[in-house]
């Protein structure tokens, strides 16, 4: 049996990231097999601390699936905001697709930041269960 595998997707900024990729890393000390979605910078990034490898421990792949200026705006705030709400999830429903064609990399889960409605009703759709991710801290969604 494939190990179950899941889709992280977190916001693009630095602090998302990073909560992410600490509950991706203890996935992944259980046996999950993760691909963690970011941005093209963040991926440059990360790649140039890992000293150009795109996986961590073997168990986390790391794939860009988002270049900041897709959107085509001068406007560099409203542009990333364009392009995650455009162009991000028919990069994700894609990168899905093709992950699913194959028994081993089927995945099994998508973990979205909880701005990322559109990934959860993307997994829903494709029938893949999902969980929504809330960086904040918990007292600061109380009511």
């Amino acid at each position: 049996m494939a190990k179950l595998h899941i889709l992280v997707i977190p916001f693009i900024e630095q602090g998302y990231v990073s909560a992410l990729m600490k509950l991706a890393q203890s996935l992944a000390k259980y046996g999950f097999k993760i691909t963690f979605t970011m941005s093209e910078s963040a991926h440059k990034c990360i790649l140039n601390s890992l000293s150009g490898k795109n996986s961590l421990h073997g168990q986390i792949h790391l794939i860009s699936v988002l270049d900041e200026s897709e959107s085509g705006d001068k406007n560099v705030s409203r542009s990333i905001f364009e392009a995650i709400f455009k162009v991000m999830p028919r990069k994700i429903e894609k990168l899905i697709q093709e992950k699913n064609a194959s028994e081993d990399e089927k995945i099994s889960c998508v973990i979205a930041d909880n701005t990322f409605g559109w990934a959860l009703e993307l997994a829903e759709k494709m029938g893949i269960k999902r969980a929504s991710f809330i960086v904040a801290a918990a007292a600061n969604v109380v009511l």
